[in-house]
This record gives structure tokens, C-alpha cells and sequence, in this order.
């Protein structure tokens, strides 16, 4: 699979990333929240030795035990979309077992035992759900899942019982958001059992024009069904952010391509960046690159500058805790120096 931070994918391809994740537990031991810290090492011991000790693990992976990372580094994984916040809300029982492209993470007492994610470039649902099918059967060669012959697979938040199974694609949308089309789409899809959330999915606000659609329901229906079905939706969604974007040049040509080269212009010159403002003027650029009108900024530049200029991240990068005042200098300037890189090449 390919890692979505980097990859350039097709032009008039708006879907940043797939993602399937499988939830899990193990046979008669609670669930996360009821386990002591103990306990739920020995939760983490259980999945480590049933993982690797597969004769089908081909790649290089690594456990991140969360108790031992400082709170910035938690915040990137999150950023980067590795982990979940639940996992980090965890942090003194929890894991997570990650590989070297970053597109398998295993989490070890989230919500549940276990929760296999997958993640991967453009609009590739199947292939993430095959790698997650696949690491999922391996786990339960060794361990004991806990799972109902009518329900399915048991889990500690009933949404998710049945296949235990979440797919999700972030997909940018701001022609949509523009037409002010978004809260229909909202509703159209939560009649079909999906659901629209932010950037960082439930919880999260949309900023940037960045949301993730995923399904609501995880029982009745086959997983093979649940990926057709979201995938069905969401080339849906697509067909109509491609015929707003084409109407939308159509009546208001010269302000689209103003307010374009307007945000490129102040990426490139601004001295103070907040988090919020710069996630908004990437994705008018991100528009500009979709569309063709800028063609001197490739989506590997705009994916590493959303997940580079997060709080945490930003941070990292510049190995110490920031004021508010010296994020966005220094978000600012890191925006700066990528983007007239790219351009000047």
C-alpha cells in the first residue's frame, strides 16, 4: 500500500486517503476500560506475541508503547492519522504497533482489545481491506476472539458489533462546501447509513474542506457489502464536487482562480499563520493543483504541509513546546520555505 502522506496520486483524484479498521476483542477478558494497568499489559503482551510471532510478517514493525512517549509526540501520531484519540486518552495501558511506511496500525486497548487499521493513498478501498482482512485472520489464528454466532463480533460500543468493521475515506470537497451543498450531503448519506465528519473524524470539526465519510452500520450487512456501499456513496460524492467545480468555473471563473492564486500568494509571503487559516488556504491551493490552474505544486508538498503544520507536529519539527505566537511564525515560515522551494524548481 502506499503511504497517502506521500503520494502525488492522479490530478482530478480528491480522495486523500482509504482506511479500514477492524475492531476486537479477546475472549473473557473485559474490555479496556475495566482493565487495570496490569492487566492490560498482559493485553498487550498477548496481541505482540500472537503478531509477531506470524510466519506471515513480512515487513519491519514496531510497538509504540504510549506511556512511554511525551504528549507532543502522542498528538503527531494523531495528526498523522496512526492512532485515535481514544488510544492517547489510554496512555498508561495502551499500544500500538505500527509499520515502517505507516500504513498498518495495530492498536492494542483503545476502546477494544484490538483495532487493525489500514490506511492508504486515493480511493483504494478494496486493496486496504484486503491487507486488514488479511492481519485480522492472522491475529485470530492465535488468539480466542470474543464473537456471537447471531451478533457477530463483540465489542465494547454497540455501533460498531456485528463485522466490527469501520471504512472511511477523507476526500476534499470544497466545491461542495462553497455551493453550501454540504449539509445535504450530510443528510443524504446518513439515510444510507454513513456518516460525514472532520479531518480527525468523530468529534472533529471540518476545517480546510477535508472530511471523512464512513459507515454508520457494522451489522446486517457483510463487509464486502459495507466497502461496495461506501465506495458506491462516495463516487456519488465525487460526481457532484466534480459537476460544482465545473459550474463554478463556469459562472465565476476569474474569482475562483483569484481566490487561488490569492491564497498561494499569502502561504507564500505571510509572516503569522494560525492552524485554522492555514488548513483554509491549502485547500483553496489543493483546489488550484485538482483543477490544473497551479501546476508547480505537486499534492505531495500540500499532504506534508496539512499534516506538518497540525499544533503537535509543528512542534516536533522545531523540537520544542511553542507559544501560540511562535506556532504560527513558525508555521508561517515553514509554509513559506516549502512552497517557494516547489515553485522556484
Amino acid at each position: 500500500m502506499e503511504n497517502w502522506i506521500n503520494s502525488n496520486g492522479k490530478l482530478d483524484d480528491f480522495v486523500l486517503s482509504s482506511r479500514i479498521r477492524f475492531a476486537r476483542n479477546i475472549e473473557k477478558i473485559p474490555f479496556p476500560h475495566k482493565l487495570n494497568i496490569e492487566k492490560a499489559k498482559q493485553v498487550i503482551k498477548l496481541v505482540e506475541d500472537a503478531f509477531y510471532t506470524s510466519s506471515h510478517v513480512g515487513e519491519k514493525f514496531t510497538t509504540n508503547y504510549l506511556d512511554d512517549k511525551d504528549m507532543i509526540s502522542k498528538q503527531v501520531f494523531l495528526e498523522r492519522h496512526l492512532i485515535s484519540k481514544n488510544l492517547i486518552d489510554n496512555s498508561n495501558k495502551s499500544a500500538f504497533i505500527l509499520n515502517s511506511d505507516e500504513t498498518i496500525s495495530i492498536m492494542i486497548n483503545e476502546e477494544d482489545h484490538i483495532r487493525v487499521q489500514c490506511i492508504t493513498a486515493g480511493l483504494n478501498l478494496e486493496e486496504a481491506y484486503d491487507l486488514s482482512d488479511k492481519i485480522d485472520n492472522l491475529l485470530e489464528e492465535k488468539l480466542d476472539y470474543a464473537f456471537d454466532e447471531k451478533l457477530g463480533y463483540i465489542t465494547s460500543c454497540p455501533t460498531n458489533i456485528g463485522t466490527g468493521l469501520r471504512a472511511s475515506v477523507m476526500i476534499h470537497l470544497p466545491a461542495i462546501s462553497l455551493s453550501n451543498k454540504i449539509n445535504g450531503i450530510i443528510n443524504a448519506v446518513s439515510q444510507v447509513g454513513m456518516t460525514v465528519r472532520g479531518l480527525y473524524g468523530e468529534g472533529s470539526k471540518a476545517v480546510g474542506d477535508i472530511y471523512q465519510i464512513s459507515n454508520q452500520i457494522t451489522l446486517g450487512l457483510s463487509e464486502e457489502e459495507i466497502v461496495g456501499n461506501l465506495e458506491a456513496v462516495v463516487r456519488q460524492i465525487m460526481n457532484e464536487e466534480i459537476f460544482l467545480r465545473q459550474d463554478l468555473m463556469k459562472k465565476y471563473k476569474d474569482e475562483i482562480e483569484d481566490r487561488i492564486y490569492r491564497a498561494l500568494g499569502i502561504l507564500k509571503s505571510a509572516v503569522l499563520l494560525n492552524s485554522n487559516e492555514c488548513l483554509k488556504l491549502l485547500s483553496d491551493v489543493r483546489l488550484g493543483v485538482e483543477m490544473g490552474i497551479i501546476k508547480d505544486v505537486d499534492k505531495v508538498t500540500l499532504n506534508n504541509l496539512l499534516v506538518n503544520t497540525q499544533p503537535a507536529s509543528i512542534q516536533q519539527i522545531c523540537r520544542k513546546k511553542l507559544s501560540s505566537k511562535e506556532s504560527e511564525l513558525s508555521r508561517a515560515k515553514l509554509v513559506k520555505e516549502r512552497l517557494v522551494q516547489v515553485t522556484t524548481q
